[in-house]
């Protein structure tokens, strides 16, 4: 008996260790939450997929150059309940994105207000 409830405990001490340095969900903390940006592009792709929903688009810099974007937002299940589906955005659609950027300067944004190819505004973030 004593072996066992011995061996219990050095597993549960391994998980408890092992899971210390696993990477968490903390999503918020890693956007500029106070200096939101908008940016105007064109959909190369749009991943209605769990965890948070993810608009690939291209947009052009002052310089002309032209930027790789995600856009994140919230889970499908949210979305779906807000109005949005698979064929919500697809290839080629005109979009405005206004939301929070990376803090590390990557090019990923935060969804806070979309504005679709037809006008449609699409108020939903990840949190």
């Amino acid at each position: 008996m004593n072996d066992r409830l011995l061996a219990g405990f050095a597993v549960a001490l391994t998980l408890f260790v092992a899971a210390g340095p696993l990477p968490a969900h903390h999503a918020g903390s890693i956007y500029d939450r106070e200096n939101h940006i908008t940016l105007q592009g064109t959909v190369r792709e749009y991943v209605f997929a769990s965890p948070h929903v993810q608009i690939h688009f291209e947009t052009t810099d002052a310089t002309g150059k032209t930027e790789k974007w995600i856009a994140l937002s919230a889970p499908p299940q949210r979305l779906y309940r807000a109005g949005w589906n698979t064929k919500t955005l697809k290839a080629g659609d005109h979009i405005t994105v206004t939301g929070a950027p990376r803090k590390d300067g990557s090019k990923v944004v935060n969804i806070r207000r979309l504005v679709g190819p037809h006008g449609q505004v699409l108020n939903e973030g990840a949190d």
